[in-house]
């Protein structure tokens, strides 16, 4: 195996402190050390390597950013990117497992629930005992969340929740689910599920071609009864899902740099070493090209989610700027694993090598977290001030 190194043209690890390259380094090793090793076979398996997610509970990539008190690590927001590289460089299974424990569950728990939610899930969700996932997507409503027909019906002190989520991350193996629905007034409300609820089932979706390491599915929710103590009671209304995805969409602008690194140090070693003609095919005009756009590529993304970093941590991130950022850096990695594809010929299908996986991967990365039209909307609208979602 080769060494690891980041592609840094522009030299942005000189605008990192100590401790994010020493915390990239150990996200880093353990991907080598824990990760790499089963990916592949759980990709081609279709299986989860669910043993991952103590080590990870233990690196403490789960919520970098909750505060200390509640389990998380109180680090800063460019941590939180930099970790999501080195795990989507490892899968985009890995980093999804560990973006929705943190920007759609551990988020929402720790920013709209009570104090004794917070004390409840936090620290167990941080260790990794404890896994998450995020109601949001329906079967007849992905883009358009405000349409959702999940409803959450108050009977005297009780409340009973019905209704569906299609595509969760982590559902079948989930012991908490952060779920959206609709009360009586038709207001979105955020409410705590637990594994083990009567009427809450979890069916795992198969047959995916993307994400294969990873566990997707439903959550089905038929007349299962909530008191008070599993609502969010910090949040009213569309801006609380919305919120949680800037969040998750944040994690991902830095985690498609890990798919698109990958892939080209992938094609760069084996264009150095593929002989065709008595040349490597590196000495080609053509490939040559090819790796000067991927890097080019992979540097404007490098830059541009360090400085989203830098807003976020000044609290200055807009969710127009963070949608620009997941569009784009997805766009690029998905670019980036096609053409590195291409470079390893016939070998770049085969698990001898990451290249098809991120690829797959990222078919499901560039639709899921708001769709690549759907971002492209979000910044028309932040431009032009119209509306047009409809």
């Amino acid at each position: 195996m080769y060494p690891y190194a980041s592609p840094d043209y522009f030299l942005v690890d000189d605008l990192l402190t100590e401790e994010h390259v020493m915390l990239r380094r150990a996200i880093r090793d353990w991907v080598e050390r824990a990760a790499l090793p089963v990916i592949e076979d759980a990709a081609q398996q279709n299986t989860f390597p669910q043993h991952l997610i103590r080590e990870m509970g233990a690196l403490g990539v789960f919520g970098p950013f909750i505060p200390e008190e509640y389990g998380g690590a109180g680090m800063d927001h460019i941590s939180y990117g930099l970790i999501m590289t080195e795990l989507e460089r490892g899968d985009s299974a890995i980093r999804s497992a560990a973006s929705v424990q943190s920007s759609l569950v551990m988020f929402p728990v720790f920013e709209y629930g009570s104090e004794a939610q917070r004390r409840k899930y936090l620290p167990a969700l941080a260790r990794g005992e404890m896994i998450g996932a995020f109601g949001l997507t329906e079967p007849n409503h992905g883009s358009d969340p405000g349409s959702m027909e999940t409803r959450l019906t108050r009977h005297g002190g009780r409340y009973e929740l019905n209704g569906a989520k299609m595509w969760i991350t982590n559902a079948s193996i989930a012991d908490i689910a952060v779920v959206w629905a609709k009360d009586d007034e038709g207001v979105i409300r955020g409410v705590i599920v637990e594994k083990g609820m009567k009427g809450f089932t979890a069916p795992e979706t198969k047959g995916k071609w993307s994400l294969r390491a990873s566990v997707t599915g439903e959550l089905v929710f038929d007349g299962v009864i909530l008191t008070e103590d599993h609502l969010l009671p910090g949040i009213r209304g569309l801006r609380g899902p919305l919120s949680c995805l800037s969040s998750a969409r944040y994690g991902i602008a830095w985690g498609a740099l890990g798919a698109a690194m990958d892939c080209y140090n992938t094609a760069l070693r084996y264009a150095q070493e593929r002989h065709q003609f008595g040349r490597p095919i590196a000495s080609f005009q053509l490939t040559q090209k090819k790796l000067a756009e991927m890097l080019t590529g992979i540097t404007q993304a490098q830059l541009l989610a360090w400085r989203l970093g830098i807003l976020k941590d000044q609290g200055k991130a807009t969710p127009a700027q963070i949608s620009m950022a997941k569009r784009a850096n997805v766009d690029m990695a998905l670019r980036t694993a096609r053409t590195a594809r291409q470079i390893l010929g016939a070998m770049g299908i085969t698990g001898d090598f990451p290249v098809m996986r991120h690829l797959m991967n990222l078919e499901s990365v560039i639709t899921y977290e708001g769709t690549h039209d759907i971002h492209l909307l979000i910044t028309g609208h932040d431009i032009t001030g119209i509306h047009a979602f409809h």
